[in-house]
């Protein structure tokens, strides 16, 4: 037998991860694991459950996880954290969930357990944030403070439609921030509104923000910069390129690497897989290839 750790966020989505926890459960046993089951307390507690799961004096041979995005970055966070590293599992029941379809892992509860407890493997690249881990993306600017201030109450009646809402609130009153940016043996200088460094097909739950095809385990990630608009017609060519209405613009540069530094002259406030990721004035990003395993099959 081997031991099983699943943790799960009960206030994700709309919280049916409690109407199917026993059939969860019992894919977990009958797939040969004795499964021990942790519901997060508060934000943070999954990554210390994991930390604490991977170097404790027990020996866990697989973590699952159940809940949105931000519930599996900070299960990839404490793996990262730990030096023993295992295969992790994931049922994802956010109202986003961009990473669960990336990897194209079923929206069903039950095929998505019998991922997680499956074993066909896929190594993943995570990204390093400063100190930090997050799995697929780390953002600044325009809306990136709608994710974790939207109440969860609005995302589960409202879904993509409460961070659109959220977001217009500020739309005319979009902030700036003067940044160097190393990357791929070039420095850019800018003003910018926006950024963001991804390793996804989705993002905010909207797919098309990334050109091209990406691939999760190729060692490289895709950032976008977009440029503060000095008019409503250039702000509305950047709006044309995000809708994929004109492909490209001199307002929003994009790059793939595997490093990137930002260096600004302001403390910036960041989001790293939707959840607040604190504010810094210098970020070195990283992608550490293949560093994970996660349940696809």
């Amino acid at each position: 037998m081997k031991d099983l750790l699943f943790i799960y966020n009960p206030k994700s989505g709309t919280g049916l991860i409690k109407n199917w926890l026993s059939d969860i459960i019992d894919i977990f046993v009958k797939a040969g694991f004795i499964v021990t089951v942790y519901p997060t307390q508060e934000r943070g507690d999954a990554t210390e459950k994991t930390l604490l799961a991977m170097e404790g004096g027990r020996t866990f041979d697989r973590v699952v996880c159940s809940g949105g995005d931000g519930t599996l970055d900070e299960v990839v966070t404490g793996m990262m954290q730990s030096e023993k590293k295992v295969p992790i599992g994931y049922i994802p029941t956010g109202s986003t969930n961009d990473f669960g379809s990336s990897l194209g892992l079923d929206k069903g509860m039950i095929k998505a357990a019998q991922a997680a407890a499956g074993d066909k493997l896929f190594p993943l690249d995570i990204g390093a944030f400063n100190e930090d881990s997050f799995v697929y993306v780390a953002a600044f600017g325009a809306f990136t403070e709608v994710s974790y201030q939207t109440p969860q109450d609005l995302k589960n009646m409202l879904g993509h439609a409460a961070y659109i809402i959220e977001g217009a609130k500020s739309i005319f009153d979009l902030k700036s921030y003067k940044m160097q940016v190393e990357i791929s043996g070039e420095v850019v200088y800018g003003e910018f509104i926006y950024g963001m460094v991804t390793n996804s097909n989705s993002v905010g739950g909207f797919k098309g923000l990334i050109g091209g095809d990406v691939s999760l385990n190729d060692g490289l990630f895709e950032v976008t910069l977009i440029k503060m608009p000095r008019n409503p017609i250039e702000f509305s060519e950047i709006l044309a390129v995000l809708a994929g209405t004109i492909p490209d613009s001199q307002l929003v540069l994009t790059y793939r690497t595997w490093h990137i530094k930002f260096t600004s002259e302001d403390e910036v406030p960041w989001t790293l897989d939707g959840e607040f990721g604190g504010t810094h004035s210098i970020v070195t990003v990283e992608n550490k290839a293949k560093a994970l395993e996660i349940c696809i099959e």
